[in-house]
């Protein structure tokens, strides 16, 4: 698997700190890949924000199709 380095503000750091001391994930890594694979899925399924020129992951829809939207 591909390695990422990021760098995060630390309430984001101590955010995620949290969630694997409660137990919520196993390490670090695990909370990290989770929380980002949660977010481009929910990125992909609100599509493109008003003020973003850019057309997000998709040109129209989540399948191409501009009415069909797959959750």
């Amino acid at each position: 698997m591909p390695r990422v380095k990021i760098t995060v503000p630390e309430h984001l750091e101590m955010q995620i700190a949290q969630m694997v001391e409660e137990g919520e994930f196993l390490n670090r890594e695990e909370a990290v890949e989770e929380l980002l694979s949660t977010g481009i899925k929910a990125y992909k399924t609100s599509g493109p924000r008003e003020d973003d020129d850019s057309n997000g992951f998709e040109d129209e829809g989540m399948m191409g199709h501009e009415d069909e939207y797959v959750f």
